[in-house]
């Protein structure tokens, strides 16, 4: 499974969202995640793009720190959401 950030940013004044697209699941994790994660998804061909929202206070890239280290902090993200994403699945198997 990779993980990536496709998009982010602000929705309204003080609404952000990431959304991270999942590449390289089988068919039955894709299904699995599409069908049993509380947060917004979809399937796009062979990937799930999952899209996740944040107040100002839990937006991970707001901070003056992230922004002078966006790539760092970019692949923090994505770290996280696969060992989330890897432990939701584990309850699949």
């Amino acid at each position: 499974m990779i993980v990536k950030i496709s998009n982010f940013g602000v929705i309204y004044e003080e609404e952000y969202f990431i959304e991270y697209t999942v590449s390289y699941l089988s068919s039955d994790q894709l299904k699995f995640l599409n069908n049993n994660l509380k947060e917004e998804n979809k399937i796009d061909g062979d990937n799930l793009v999952i899209t996740m929202y944040f107040d100002s206070e839990l937006y991970p890239f707001q901070s003056e720190v992230a922004k002078s280290r966006l790539d760092d902090f970019i692949a923090r993200e994505e770290i996280e959401m696969n060992i989330f994403l890897s432990s939701f699945l584990d309850d699949f198997q």
